[in-house]
């Protein structure tokens, strides 16, 4: 969150000074020609400008929300382009001008004095709106980029307030700023930033299918370069930089500084006074509040003074409601919430009854079950089976929402009773280019394969096992402990590489794996057994006599396991959730020690947990690769990183203890893990086996 404040604290800063110096030089300027009577127009200029750009960025956030997965890409593209172009004329406009903007806005007042109080709000309005909206098209370009609207208004917020707190330093002259080196500072930053936001726009044009170049990487760090390291987010979150940027972000993020940054400099050595101090914005004397005339304000003593100051009061309400009503407007009309539309109909006999053809984008479909047998909905491609958006467990006689986006393309309802009789609809054509996102569904038979595949890996596992956890037991039997303490990693290392199948193991996991964790005697209870027993014996000194009976008993356990796992019930659908469940596991026990009982082999643990997750995608990878082709080549890249990184921790037949490792090395491997977790996340749904097909 942190790490992408920044950018935004700097452009509000920025930003919120030159507003602010603007509106300081409009009220000192007013005050001292006696016509204090008018600053409620500046003000309500002021508050019409701010009210604008509050409205705009509702109209970008809520017309993104409203367009397809690809489309946002191309319109956040699109705006990043035009922030950068903003951004860049900013920073030269305001590097040429910083010297002479009092001056130039002295000169603005004092011709507003002599016209209508119209011109006077259209002064102050078009100087503070146009820093408004570019720090609008800014946030909102920022929060985008950073998938989190925190962080950015947050630091935006603070750059604000500590500009408001500048600006009343400077007119109350407690405070002397160069602000012409300070305007030169902060623009050669902006433009650094400017780079990476050009360079984050052009990647989601790409994305979105309006520039090619989208798979032509220039480089691809993700296998060395922690992603979920501190300097990386920082990075990222400030300069926009990522560890896998193509050839066109390099070229468009190169060239404009290239091109940029030596004109910026230039001219900042060109300008007159550069290293001079500016003046601060004029200061009212302390006799000019008032007016210098009984006429200055006329309206003072007469009757009727409160309906001239509900009239008074009814410009700013309007300058802030106008806006807002047209943003809403705006909103409404480009239908940024699901349309709120059809009721369907789903029975055993009649599915899909009131479905017709809807609008392109996000469409709300309000299902209700008239039939009486619960029912599985889903809303398909007939073409393929894929599934665009589904309900499981809709009732007799009760109604849901379901939300899916429409692109072009051919619908139909799928609805599946507790009978299993399915029963299509009538399909619906929607004019327009394809782009819905949908997933072709997963049947039973569909993991036959793989599940076969994984359970003859489990079961050369389990026979390897055996025999390891044997010359285990004889190890401890003949008095050989520090063999023993070798071949118990060996074997527990096998063990944990079977990750996907200990749902299937049933009791004997807890027997051959199990930790003294709520136990009534920790690690003296009758009930800890099996490798994590064995570990803390032989990690603490105990005698061969004291663990000969408990290695036995792991060996027997295990020959146990090898002989009952062919006849247990492996549930297909339990290989989807097992690639993200053996590192979730990974994470919040490997990782933290909790499972150590004194070898400080977490890490090993870890490697083969990993090992097992690898040999799980292997046989997934044919239905993964058919369903979501961008996929394993992140994922893959993700284990390469995180295997290079447990590796660095192995010197020998040594690992290096969780709880030894350098902070910053843990924070590396933590930070992988979570990464590939994270990339794993949309397996089980890609996966899922559903009674659509």
């Amino acid at each position: 969150m942190w790490d992408d404040s920044f950018p935004s604290f700097l452009i509000g800063l920025r930003e919120g000074l030159e507003a602010g110096l603007i509106v300081s030089v409009l009220v000192a300027t007013l005050v001292r020609a006696g016509a204090g009577s008018r600053l409620a127009q500046v003000w309500t200029g002021v508050l019409a400008a701010i009210a604008v750009s509050m409205s705009f960025g509702a109209v970008l956030t809520f017309t993104a929300a409203s367009l397809s997965t690809t489309a946002q890409e191309a319109f956040g593209g699109a705006l990043s382009i035009v922030a950068v172009a903003f951004v860049t004329a900013m920073v030269f406009w305001m590097r040429r001008s910083a010297r002479s903007l009092a001056g130039e806005i002295r000169e603005k007042v004092t011709e507003a004095l002599t016209m209508g109080a119209g011109v006077l709000i259209l002064t102050s309005f078009l100087a503070v709106g146009r820093e408004g909206l570019e720090t609008a098209l800014f946030l909102w370009t920022t929060a985008r980029a950073a998938d989190d609207s925190a962080g950015p208004l947050t630091g935006a917020g603070a750059g604000l307030v500590l500009a408001a707190v500048l600006c009343w330093g400077l007119y109350r002259r407690v405070l002397r700023i160069d602000l012409t080196r300070f305007f030169t500072v902060t623009g050669a930053v902006l433009v650094v930033i400017a780079a990476g936001v050009l360079g984050y726009g052009l990647r989601d044009l790409q994305e979105g299918g309006v520039l090619p170049g989208g798979t032509a990487f220039a480089f691809d760090l993700s296998g060395s370069v922690d992603a979920g390291s501190w300097y990386s987010t920082l990075l990222q979150g400030v300069l926009n930089l990522t560890p896998a940027m193509t050839w066109l972000q390099v070229v468009g993020y190169v060239g404009y500084l290239a091109v940029v940054m030596p004109l910026f400099v230039r001219g900042a050595r060109g300008v007159p006074g550069a290293r001079g101090t500016t003046t601060p914005p004029p200061q009212a004397s302390p006799r000019s509040g008032r007016p210098a005339d009984p006429q200055a304000n006329p309206r003072s003593d007469r009757p009727g003074r409160p309906a001239a100051t509900r009239r008074r009061l009814l410009l700013p309400l309007a300058v802030v409601a106008v806006p807002a009503l047209l943003a809403g407007l705006v909103v409404a009309l480009a239908d940024s919430k699901p349309a709120a539309g059809q009721t369907v109909a789903v029975s055993g006999t009649d599915c899909g009854q009131g479905f017709t053809a809807p609008k392109p984008g996000r469409q709300d479909f309000r299902m209700h079950n008239t039939g009486n047998q619960t029912s599985e909905v889903y809303l398909i491609d007939p073409s393929s089976n894929a599934v665009y958006g589904e309900i499981e467990g809709l009732a007799p006689g009760t109604t849901r929402d379901l939300v899916a986006t429409v692109a072009g393309g051919t619908y139909a309802w799928r609805c599946v009773p507790t009978d299993g009789k399915a029963v299509t609809s009538k399909a619906v054509r929607v004019a327009g280019t394809a782009g819905a996102h949908a997933v072709v569904p997963v049947t039973q038979r569909d993991l036959t394969a793989p599940l076969n595949a994984y359970r003859a890996y489990v079961n050369r596992g389990l026979s390897t096992l055996v025999t390891q956890t044997r010359q285990l037991s004889d190890d401890i039997r003949d008095g050989h402990l520090d063999t023993a303490r070798t071949d118990w990693l060996t074997a527990h290392r096998t063990y944990a590489s079977l990750g996907a199948a200990y749902g299937t193991f049933e009791d004997f996991d807890q027997k051959i794996n199990g930790r003294p964790d709520g136990l009534p005697g920790g690690v003296r209870d009758r009930g800890f057994t099996g490798f994590h027993r064995i570990e803390y014996g032989l990690w603490h000194g105990q005698s061969a006599a004291q663990l000969k009976g408990v290695a036995q008993q792991l060996a027997a356990d295990a020959a146990g396991l090898q002989k009952a796992f062919p006849h247990q019930d492996f549930d297909p659908s339990d290989l989807p959730l097992r690639a993200h469940e053996i590192l979730e596991n990974t994470l919040q026990f490997e990782l933290t020690g909790d499972t150590d009982q004194g070898s400080g082999t977490g890490l090993a643990t870890a490697d083969a947990n990993l090992a097992g997750t690898r040999e799980l995608l292997t046989v997934l990878r044919p239905l993964l690769t058919a369903r979501a082709p961008r996929l394993l080549p992140t994922v893959d890249a993700d284990i390469a990183r995180l295997q290079q990184l447990l590796d660095s921790a192995h010197h020998g037949n040594r690992w290096t203890p969780v709880d030894r490792l350098d902070p910053v090395v843990k924070a590396r491997i933590d930070g992988a893990t979570g990464q590939l977790l994270e990339d794993l996340s949309p397996v089980p749904d890609l996966l899922e086996i559903r009674k659509s097909a």
